[in-house]
C-alpha cells in the first residue's frame, strides 16, 4: 500500500497482529516511493540517465527494487537491536466469502480512508503554502529568505552530492512529496512561486544549467526514494503509535539511509572521476 500513499500503508499495518512487527512496518514503510515521489523518479530515470522509455522503465524497477531492499535491510537492523524479539509465524486465515454490500464499502471507504487522509494533509499543507510563500517573497539584502537558506545549506548538500536548493526542496517538501519538483524549479528560477514543470525536456535543460551532473542526479535519485516522510504519513505514526519517539524515529531512519547512500555514491564518483 506504501506505493500508493505511505500514510495509507501506515494504517493497513494495523493487521499485524504482533506490536513489534506492526512497529518495524510502519517506521520501514517510508521506503516504498509514494506517488508523490515517481514524477521525480520517472523524469531521473527516463530522461537524465536511460534516455529511453524502455531503458527508463527498466532503471525505474531497478529503483523500485532497490527500495524495497533497503525496507528489508532496515527491517533487519531494527528487528536486531532496537526492536529485538521472536518472529511471530504467518498464519493465512481465509473468512467465509459473502456477497459485498456497496452502501457500506463506499460509506467505510469515504470516512475510514480518503477523507481521513485528506484531513490531515490539509491540516498541514494551508500552514505550509504560507511558509513557502513568505521564504520566496519576503527580502533580506536584496535576496529572498530562500535564496538565504538554499546558500546556507549548500556546503553541507555538498557532502552528499546535491546541492542547496535540492536540499531545500526536500525540507520544505515535507507536507507533501509532489511539492519537491515545484520547489527546485522555484528556486532555480528565482520566481517566487511554485512553478509547473512544462516538459521534461525543459527541466531537464533547467538542470543542467545550474550545475547538474550525473553525480547530483544519482544523489538526487538516492535521496528521493529514502528520506524523510511526509507530514500526512508522520501524523498518521503518530496516531497509530502515540509516541513522539517513533514519530522522530520514522523520520530519522529513512534519512540517515538516504544520506548515507548519498554519501557513498558521492565518494565513489570522486574515487572514480564521475563528474
Amino acid at each position: 500500500m506504501g506505493f500508493g500513499c505511505n500514510a495509507c500503508g501506515v494504517t493497513g499495518c494495523r493487521i499485524i497482529d504482533s506490536p513489534r512487527e506492526r512497529l518495524i512496518a510502519m517506521l520501514t514503510n517510508t521506503f516504498a516511493p509514494c506517488n508523490g515521489r515517481f514524477p521525480l523518479l520517472i523524469f531521473l530515470c527516463s530522461v537524465f540517465f536511460a534516455g529511453s522509455a524502455a531503458g527508463g522503465a527498466l532503471l525505474l524497477t531497478a529503483v523500485i527494487a532497490g527500495s524495497v531492499t533497503l525496507t528489508l535491510a532496515a527491517s533487519r537492523l531494527l528487528s536486531a537491536t532496537v526492536l529485538k524479539g521472536v518472529p511471530s509465524s504467518f498464519t493465512l486465515e481465509l473468512p467465509p466469502y459473502r456477497a459485498p454490500q456497496f452502501g457500506k464499502v463506499i460509506v467505510r471507504s469515504m470516512l475510514d480512508r480518503t477523507l481521513f487522509v485528506l484531513g490531515r494533509a490539509a491540516a498541514v499543507a494551508a500552514p505550509a503554502g504560507v511558509l513557502i510563500w513568505l521564504l520566496a517573497n519576503v527580502q533580506i539584502g536584496g535576496a529572498s529568505i530562500f535564496s538565504h537558506l538554499t546558500a546556507l545549506l549548500d556546503p553541507f548538500a555538498r557532502v552528499f552530492g546535491l546541492d542547496g536548493v535540492i536540499l531545500l526542496a526536500f525540507v520544505l517538501g515535507f507536507p507533501a512529496n509532489e511539492l519537491v519538483m515545484p520547489l527546485i524549479v522555484m528556486g532555480y528560477l528565482s520566481t517566487g512561486m511554485l512553478s509547473d514543470v512544462a516538459d521534461l525536456a525543459s527541466f531537464h535543460t533547467l538542470l543542467l544549467a545550474n550545475g547538474w551532473t550525473v553525480r547530483t542526479a544519482l544523489c538526487t535519485l538516492a535521496f528521493t526514494v529514502a528520506h524523510w516522510p511526509c507530514s500526512t504519513t508522520c501524523l498518521t505514526i503518530w496516531k497509530e503509535t502515540r509516541s513522539a519517539r517513533w514519530t522522530l524515529a520514522a523520520i530519522a531512519l529513512p534519512a540517515a539511509f538516504g544520506l548515507g547512500l548519498c554519501f557513498v555514491i558521492n565518494t565513489a564518483c570522486t574515487l572514480l572521476g564521475v563528474a
